[in-house]
């Protein structure tokens, strides 16, 4: 069978466009892409005067070369600066003698007649600071911004941001991870280190999802278990696991929240912090033997790895292992699953790529003027970072069936 064409819309080359072109290039001394682009831009000013004419046409109801008995009248034209996709442009405006002309191809305190918002979002969610997306607009687009103008356009999702935080949430989260970041963030020309905590998760469906990002100082059960009602508050009734690090209160405040909900550490973060005196040249041999630590198939061989494990490095390191026998109740529950499961769990892959995106913000931004600054990036680089996540978890039939059979009962059918 002969294979169907696709259907490419093609722009069809008309008379009439080619003798457009044609009086633009005896026009205008065109020889290259940039002649074509500032071309365009001398003509988009006096198309939207055209424009504007016949709109002032309409609304008096009579030409100008016309009489009429209306009292109202064309008075000249007042000149205004507006941003384009072209750059800055200078257009003339028609006025009316009674000012009650509401011009609609460029509307009154209008400034911007591109998408040039979407565009200074989009550079915010990238990582860039005010100061570098107005360098930025400036080379690219030839128009100056404020950083107080991209300030306040970025502040233009500020209620996208409440809703988001207080969306509804689903019933049941198999797995939930918690981990900070910290910023430093100018308060009343004194910095501070702020912490962000980021709530991601793997959903029933089996889909990754963040469901909320806050921002605070000193950790405690009392925080924690705010954070979490807050949860509870959205939908949230259940959770079979959250992985996290050793943050303070926080298995008190799940043992509070969610009674059921078993409290995992996250191996990554332990892995981090038993390495983080080791010096350089031991690095490598001591991660490996770690790995045959949380890598055991089942507790009983992971407590014969740990002894090993303490006994080969306590000489040289002697306090390296003790937190792992100190939280080992938080660490060993990963130890009843199938290596699938335990990487869901333990690896924490949901937080780990975000954590990459959060990164960049502290390499681009030594200081956040402030707290809102500081939400406002986090939340645009959340979806910056995950708009183009669709595909569920590997495995998740195989991951879902374990979490079902030991969570008996707990997870919807």
């Amino acid at each position: 069978m002969a294979r169907e064409k696709k259907n490419v819309h093609k722009v069809e080359m008309t008379e009439g466009k080619r003798n457009i072109i044609q009086m633009l290039l005896q026009e205008y001394d065109i020889e290259s892409a940039q002649d074509i682009q500032d071309a365009l831009k001398d003509l988009l000013g006096g198309t939207i005067k055209e424009m504007m004419k016949a709109e002032m046409d309409d609304y008096l109801g009579y030409g100008k070369s016309q009489r009429s008995d209306n009292e109202d009248y064309r008075n000249g034209y007042k000149k205004k600066q507006v941003n384009s996709s072209y750059g800055s442009v200078e257009i003339a405006v028609p006025k009316d003698r009674k000012s009650t002309f509401e011009p609609q191809v460029v509307k009154k305190r209008q400034k911007d007649i591109s998408d040039i918002d979407q565009k200074i979002i989009s550079m915010y969610a990238k990582g860039m600071t005010t100061r570098q997306i107005s360098e930025t607009l400036d080379d690219i687009y030839g128009f100056e911004a404020s950083e107080g103008f991209i300030s306040d356009v970025t502040d233009k999702i500020m209620p996208q941001i409440e809703d988001w935080q207080n969306r509804p949430l689903s019933e049941v989260y198999p797995v939930l991870c918690i981990d900070a970041i910290h910023y430093s963030v100018r308060d009343n020309g004194v910095i501070r280190k702020l912490a962000a905590y980021v709530i991601p998760g793997i959903n029933q469906d089996g889909y990754k999802e963040v469901l909320t990002i806050e921002a605070g100082e000193n950790e405690s059960a009392k925080y924690w278990l705010s954070i979490l009602n807050g949860l509870k508050n959205r939908g949230v009734k259940d959770i079979l696991i959250i992985c996290a690090d050793g943050l303070t209160g926080i298995k008190e405040a799940i043992s509070t929240a969610y009674p059921q909900t078993e409290y995992q550490r996250c191996i990554v973060h332990q892995v981090r912090n038993t390495m983080k005196y080791v010096a350089d040249r031991d690095r490598k041999p001591f991660t490996a033997d770690l790995k045959t630590i949380y890598q055991s198939p089942t507790e009983e061989k992971a407590l014969e790895a740990l002894e090993h494990v303490t006994e080969k490095w306590s000489t040289k390191y002697p306090t390296s292992m003790k937190s792992w026998k100190q939280n080992w109740d938080a660490i060993s529950p990963v130890f009843k699953f199938f290596s699938d499961v335990r990487k869901v769990i333990y690896t924490t892959n949901a937080i780990e790529s975000l954590n990459a995106t959060y990164r960049k913000l502290n390499r681009q931004r030594s200081v956040f003027p402030s707290d809102t600054a500081l939400l406002k990036a986090l939340y645009l680089s959340t979806f910056e970072a995950t708009k183009k996540r669709t595909m569920p978890l590997r495995n998740r039939g195989q991951v879902y069936g374990e979490l079902s059979i030991m969570y008996e009962g707990r997870l919807p059918e």
